[in-house]
């Protein structure tokens, strides 16, 4: 049946697409290149969706109509047109009506382009894993326990419903006052443990005598301390939660034990951040980081990260990718609900703004990119440094970046300073996985490309790339 001859009128969907984006008739309708009137006479059911229409829909917010959406057209336009827009196919993309004229007249042969493409996708997805995990020394592939909680997450999507939904309910049984004292107050009351300041041991940030007291370093900044008491709370009022999802998700018991700390400090952060309350403010204040750390008393960074777990089903955030590098590039954190994907292993692109940001410590570095696949990120980046107790330890210097796809700049208070129209900076996951031919900065050749070399002439870098991949 085509989407035009429907009998429903569905424009329900589009209001509740709406209102899930947080923006108004008159933003959608410009995305939508449709006149105000007519997507209000969509919403209240006076008009149908036409096929156009729902290309458009389908193209513009790929994910979230497809969520809003769960019927087979609904997919099915959004497949299509990812396939018909790879940027690996050189030809020119075929309209959003060419694309509505294939599903009504040749719907199996949409589908089939549809799955060839996905094939495609995955098979890609593989061989870059396989290219990252294998060891150029031995052709051993060894995926180490913090690798697999890495990916554990990963498959999670960043977001653990029964840890959230608990957290939720716990942190409104809170005392009042400020954040440190509601937490030491809850685990005194409740599990008869009190938090002193730990002296003696300059390793050692928090240490719990498994009994009644907690000892946390009185050198660290306040936001730490008070991860630390939240951490604790998390781990008596979650314990038997956490082993079981635990228990299940790692088949080691190194795994399992890292997997634990993990869901633990997810746990504290859900008591410190909890999920709707944080949800609204981060929208309030269009995910201004400093405006949301100084309103819940937490770091950048946990405010960051907390950004990036925002997927409950029916209650999303906007999507958002997360990242934190170290001084020496390496990606030390990661997660990404966009279409950007980070490489597994080693560093970034060198394009990227987050490693300018390492050197910058205080300062938030913002950058329009855009990745091969055409698509364009909003993000910024800020250098951090967590201080040390002694002159003779070190100091953490690191990044951290965050950001978006171009189309939720709006709620995205970090790209106000950019000119959204002006040329984006090139960038890519990692030199290993990167298909551009192009680029100055490359430091090495992509996994299975074809290299030519001329001896008689060098570029900016010492070889040809053919195709990649």
């Amino acid at each position: 049946m085509s989407p035009v001859s429907r009998s429903a009128y569905d424009g329900y969907r589009v209001k509740a697409l709406r209102q899930h984006l947080g923006i108004g008739q008159r933003a959608m309708a410009t995305e939508l290149d449709i006149s105000v009137s007519y997507l209000s006479q969509i919403e209240s059911g006076d008009r149908p969706l036409t096929g156009t229409v729902l290309a458009a829909l389908a193209a513009r917010y790929p994910g979230d109509w497809t969520a809003i959406d769960p019927s087979e057209h609904g997919a099915l336009f959004a497949a299509v047109i990812d396939a018909c827009s790879d940027p690996s196919v050189s030809d020119v993309a075929p309209s959003l009506q060419d694309i509505e004229r294939i599903i009504r007249q040749h719907p199996l042969i949409a589908r089939r382009l549809a799955a060839l493409h996905a094939t495609q996708q995955r098979n890609l997805a593989q061989l870059r894993a396989l290219d990252d995990q294998i060891d150029a020394n031995t052709g051993v592939s060894n995926r180490l326990p913090w690798e697999a909680v890495r990916d554990w997450f990963h498959v999670q999507q960043n977001y653990i419903d029964e840890i959230d939904r608990e957290a939720e309910r716990i942190a409104a049984e809170f005392a009042e006052g400020p954040p440190l004292r509601r937490f030491e107050t809850r685990l005194r009351d409740r599990f008869g443990v009190t938090v002193e300041a730990l002296v003696g041991d300059e390793t050692v940030i928090r240490a719990f005598d498994g009994q009644s007291v907690l000892r946390v370093d009185p050198s660290q900044p306040a936001e730490t301390t008070l991860f630390s008491v939240a951490h604790q709370l998390a781990r008596l009022e979650f314990g038997d939660l956490i082993q079981s999802i635990a228990e299940a998700g790692m088949t080691s018991e190194v795994g399992r034990q890292l997997l634990g700390a993990g869901i633990t400090n997810y746990a504290a952060g859900a008591l410190l951040m909890p999920y709707q309350h944080f949800r609204q403010a981060a929208r309030d204040c269009r995910h201004d980081v400093d405006r949301l750390r100084q309103r819940f008393g937490t770091s950048f960074e946990q405010t960051c990260h907390r950004l990036s777990t925002l997927q409950r089903p029916g209650a999303l955030g906007i999507p958002v990718f997360f990242c934190r590098v170290d001084m020496a590039g390496n990606i030390t954190k990661r997660h990404s609900a966009t279409r950007l994907e980070f490489a597994r292993f080693g560093g970034a692109c060198p394009l990227w703004v987050v490693h300018e940001a390492v050197a910058i410590p205080d300062r938030i570095l913002v950058q329009l990119a855009q990745t091969p696949d055409s698509v364009r990120y909003v993000s910024m980046a800020k250098g951090l440094v967590k201080p040390s107790n002694s002159f003779t330890r070190m100091p953490r210097r690191y990044a951290v970046a965050l950001g978006c796809e171009e189309r939720y700049a709006a709620e995205f208070t970090y790209a106000d300073g950019l000119r959204t129209e002006s040329a984006a900076t090139p960038i890519g996951s990692s030199c290993r996985i990167c298909p551009r031919a192009d680029c100055d900065q490359r430091a090495f050749p992509p996994a299975a490309s074809d290299l030519s070399i001329n001896p008689n002439q060098r570029g900016r870098i010492p070889y040809q790339l053919g195709s990649p991949f």
